[in-house]
């Protein structure tokens, strides 16, 4: 039956609205639990109006809703649901259901169930228990995507496609390993040069048939670390045709409509910067642990988070997923103390999100997820705390509108690789922790520390435009990442390297002739040994006089020393402790109009905040604005040809203020008869004020948790 809306195609009228500048305000939304309870519809929609929710998720876990049994549809549902959230002005986010697969399936096709790497398949059960090399299953899971986009594809509010959930996990399937093996003949070309590359001599692991090589489990092959590195590649290959079948399936129907997938940060084994060329928008899955720690370290952590994913594609970033109040799978389900959320969401928009949407907008009655949090809680009314602040934080996102689709410019980047911290993390030795994540997030946090907007980049990474990029342990080299190293630093840029840096190959292979490998002379240095500390051992930096950069000092350094003798380079910094005391531990090295920093322990905090100041100072990168920033507040900058957007957040607990320019707007704040009208006269959206202060000229006034947005005409 031929719905009104493709007699008119409503979209077109709808075109204005639709590519107006809106930030989303959205949740998961599942009402194919409640079908047999029809007054929740409606009672949905009039909440999600008084939330300010713009657009919701549907589909996500639906597939036994919509194919009950094998071959038989129920749309229904689903379309009353999409032409009333349209009718009521909510568009919609449709998913693919391949991420948790009926009981019907799973029944009727075993085979599509995953292995473990102890080759044990799994029962059925939790999500993303699927095979993706399955031709089985990828025929159902197309056919199922197809028939969603033939019938939603022009419905006039889809919004965009959300392919999948939270693609993860592995399969070792028999068919998994003929598949992998296949991987392996196109990359390698013969059994000599695979043995190669895995140093298979040692332990007698060499293979001599094909047929040998299988999938690593961590009681056997991952002794070969070569092996363990290639299976997690093929592991991200398989996902990524997995993932282009599905986009291929949407597209074939629906080709104008924008597809992406939510993905969950840096600490999954899917090497997302394989996966984005394939996507239109980059989205994330992030849930903060807030109360873990204080709110700075946890907004840091969040921070590295949102800029890993909005550095895959170099715009705008969807927040798919984060909880109104509390997580139900971490060790403590706590929720948000009040303010947490409001800053928590905008630090994702300073970020570079575009969105801000909750799993989930009601509760479910029962199950895994019955104690998440929810904009709607099992009491079914919106009289809630938890509720009032997502509305609230919905208003200011309507206000904030205009800075939608506006993106980020970064001097300076991370150098964070998959490949660099799968090898690392799985080599057998220096140290069972090698501390890399926590190095690198380090690092990050002592460039946020300066107000600097921070790009996360791979080592393939075009490095036009910086002029600084941190790597820290840049342990694993790739072919190629030499030559654009030494060409981004001729020409001015600024490198900064640390210990464990130019050790292995992409093969994980040693280099041979002395660390580090084929960056030696790029930084003027040779490592002889690294010694590893205990974790009551302590090391210490000390400054050199008269050094580069008017450091003066001395800072404590932990869990790595390094020998090091200068080549080319000039020694800045000495370790102040241990046999080697006296030794260089931080270098720099000119080379062309650039310079290569070189710091061999893991340093302090304290030590980073100071090194990078006084080096961005050295670059004249820092305005005054970067120099008088407090330590526990957040400065992050989105732009486009008209106007800066300052986004200021205190995660600290006292006032704070904090110079602005003359001509700083107070974007999107609530007018005091505005706030009247809505009875919020004791409430500040942002808990920000603007201040004028005889003889200091404009001030910005932070309360605790208070977040402003600042904008700044650019001429």
């Amino acid at each position: 039956m031929e719905k009104g809306w493709e007699k008119t195609d409503r979209r077109k009228t709808d075109e204005k609205k639709r590519n107006g500048k809106k930030l989303i305000h959205g949740a998961d939304y599942y009402p194919e639990q409640w079908l047999d309870r029809p007054e929740i519809l409606e009672e949905d929609i009039r909440m999600m109006k008084l939330a300010h929710i713009n657009t919701v998720t549907l589909g996500v876990f639906a597939w036994a809703a919509l194919e009950p049994r094998e071959g038989n549809w129920s749309f229904g549902w689903l379309d009353e649901v999409m032409d009333r959230l349209y009718a009521n002005g909510i568009s919609v986010i449709l998913a693919t259901p391949s991420g948790a697969r009926p009981a019907w399936l799973a029944k009727a096709y075993p085979e599509v169930l995953r292995v473990a790497e102890d080759r044990q398949k799994n029962l059925y059960g939790m999500r993303m228990n699927h095979c993706y090399t399955s031709p089985r299953y990828r025929e159902l899971t197309r056919r199922i995507d197809e028939k969603l986009a033939g019938r939603y594809g022009r419905h006039p509010a889809l919004k965009a496609w959300h392919i999948s959930n939270e693609y993860h996990g592995e399969c070792h399937c028999d068919l998994c390993q003929e598949t992998f093996r296949e991987f392996l003949k196109r990359k390698y070309g013969s059994l000599e040069n695979l043995n190669q590359a895995w140093w298979t001599g040692f332990w007698s692991k060499t293979f001599m048939e094909w047929e040998q090589v299988e999938s690593p489990s961590s009681r056997g092959e991952r002794a070969i670390q070569g092996l363990a590195l290639d299976w997690k590649r093929f592991v991200t290959a398989q996902t990524k045709e997995f993932m282009d079948m599905e986009i291929r399936a949407v597209r074939s129907y629906a080709p104008d409509i924008p597809v992406t997938t939510n993905m969950i940060g840096s600490f999954i084994e899917v090497d997302y910067p394989r996966l984005a060329p394939s996507l239109d928008i980059a989205s994330i899955d992030l849930y903060p642990e807030w109360g873990k720690e204080s709110p700075w370290k946890v907004a840091m952590k969040a921070g590295f988070e949102y800029d890993v994913i909005r550095s895959l594609k170099k715009k705008p970033f969807l927040l798919m997923e984060t909880t109104p109040s509390m997580t139900n799978w971490t060790e403590v389900g706590k929720p948000k103390s009040p303010g947490l959320h409001r800053a928590g969401c905008l630090q994702a928009v300073a970020h570079g999100a575009d969105s801000v949407q909750y799993f989930q907008w009601r509760k479910s009655r029962g199950a895994f997820e019955k104690f998440h949090g929810a904009v709607v809680g099992h009491s079914g009314h919106e009289h809630t705390r938890v509720f009032r602040e997502t509305a609230q934080l919905g208003d200011i996102l309507e206000r904030l509108g205009e800075v939608a689709g506006t993106e980020h410019q970064s001097g300076t980047a991370i150098l964070y690789d998959w490949s660099n911290r799968w090898a690392l993390n799985g080599s057998v030795g220096p140290r069972q922790n090698k501390y890399y994540e926590e190095t690198v997030r380090e690092h990050y946090t002592a460039l946020r520390s300066l107000g600097m907007n921070v790009d996360v980049i791979e080592e393939g990474e075009n490095l036009e435009g910086y002029r600084l990029i941190a790597a820290p342990m840049l342990y694993l080299i790739k072919e190629g990442v030499p030559g654009k190293l030494e060409a981004f630093v001729e020409k001015g840029g600024i490198l900064v390297l640390t210990c464990l840096s130019g050790i292995v190959d992409e093969n994980d292979l040693c280099f041979q002739g002395g660390f580090p490998g084929p960056l030696r002379e790029l930084a003027g240095i040779w490592v002889e040994e690294l010694d590893t500390l205990y974790p009551e051992e302590q090391g210490r930096i000390v400054s050199m006089p008269e050094n580069s950069l008017g450091l003066q000092g001395i800072w404590g350094s932990r869990d790595y020393g390094e020998v090091i003798h200068l080549e080319t380079a000039r020694a800045e910094a000495v370790h102040g402790t241990s046999w080697y005391q006296g030794m260089p531990v931080l270098t720099s090295h000119q080379s062309g109009a650039g310079c290569v920093w070189y710091l061999g322990t893991r340093a302090s905090e304290d030590f980073l905040d100071c090194f990078y100041e006084k080096l961005f100072s050295s670059m004249e990168m820092m305005s005054e604005r970067h120099r008088r920033l407090p330590k526990e507040v957040e400065l992050s900058v989105r732009r486009d040809e008209s106007f800066s957007y300052y986004f200021y957040i205190n995660w600290g607990e006292e006032n704070c203020r904090l110079e602005i320019p003359e001509q700083a707007e107070l974007l999107g704040a609530e007018t005091p008869e505005e706030a009247f009208m809505k009875g919020n006269s004791d409430v500040e959206l942002f808990d920000a004020e603007i201040l004028y202060c005889q003889g200091e000229g404009k001030r910005l006034l932070l309360g605790p948790f208070g977040t402003a947005v600042i904008r700044v005409a650019r001429f």
